[in-house]
């Protein structure tokens, strides 16, 4: 369907649609099939020129996507952005170490083990040392 019928199914304008394509929060076009007439291949319907073209499967991510904003009361813009933290590693990591730095994301699984370990030999009353831990008896344990 074209794009002024799956925005009235979404209730949306044909520009609100547009504006979320522009954000990338529709699904990618699919490559367009070649059709060829004798020696000379013609351009499919998807082809620069050719409006695009939604099916079924594409309002429902649509669709999905207007439930997340409305749900988490965001912009199109903030849900994007959302996309791309996930999407990009680079950008994960740097979001992350923001998040740490604010104290909004708890610090490595690393650390936390390093702390647990600390803890549990104070409790024991083993000095701290950088070295193996030695069990009584004398021996250490085997990596």
């Amino acid at each position: 369907m074209r794009i002024t019928e799956a925005a009235r199914r979404l209730d949306l304008t044909p520009r609100m649609l547009r504006y979320r394509e522009s954000l990338g929060l529709l699904p990618a076009l699919r490559p367009a099939r070649r059709r060829t007439i004798g020696r000379r291949p013609e351009r499919g319907p998807e082809r620069a020129g050719a409006h695009r073209q939604f099916s079924d499967t594409d309002l429902a991510a649509v669709a999905l996507g207007l439930s997340l904003e409305r749900r988490y009361d965001i912009s199109p813009v903030a849900l994007a952005f959302g996309i791309r933290v996930l999407a990009d590693p680079r950008v994960r990591a740097e979001v992350a170490e923001l998040g740490r730095r604010i104290g909004r994301i708890q610090p490595p699984p690393a650390r936390a083990l390093d702390f647990e370990q600390e803890r549990a030999l104070r409790l024991l009353g083993q000095p701290m040392t950088g070295g193996p831990v030695r069990r009584p008896g004398g021996s250490t344990p085997r990596a």
